[in-house]
């Protein structure tokens, strides 16, 4: 992936997808996976719970693909939790909370702009790549 801001503002602004869907679809072009129609519908719903504010969708997207990335390199079921534990915990520490209520303090109001976290998106979906080259291969 060449330019992660420009395709996350693609993904935002020309294809309306959410943060989860958009995190998926930049790790699937990062590590050259590519991703099923159904994981990527099973997304839908993952922005926050459906603008509920629960779990963000950018860790969601990020630890469904640590488990496409785990089967695929071969790890194992505990091995590739193991690796989802890490990443919450690093994804915590570097933006203090797994939270959308956290991480968008204001909600989803309609007088919002726009993809109001794209920028956070663009850092999101830097942090998970980094972390993932980290993964080993079994």
């Amino acid at each position: 992936m060449n330019d992660i801001a420009e395709r996350v503002h693609e993904l935002y602004w020309d294809k309306d997808y959410n943060c989860a869907k958009t995190m998926l679809l930049c790790l699937g072009e990062a590590f050259d996976v590519r991703l099923e129609v159904q994981t990527l519908q099973a997304a839908t719903g993952m922005h926050g719970a459906g603008r509920f504010r629960a779990q963000c969708g950018l860790v969601e997207g990020a630890l469904m693909f640590i488990g496409i990335l785990g089967a695929a390199y071969g790890l194992s079921n505990k091995e590739t939790a193991s690796h989802c534990y890490r990443f919450a915990e690093a994804f915590t520490a570097r933006f203090d909370s797994l939270v959308c209520r956290d991480l968008r303090p204001g909600g989803f109001q309609p007088s919002d702009p726009p993809h109001a976290c794209e920028s956070l998106t663009v850092e999101a979906v830097q942090f998970a790549v980094d972390f993932m080259k980290s993964l080993p291969k079994a």
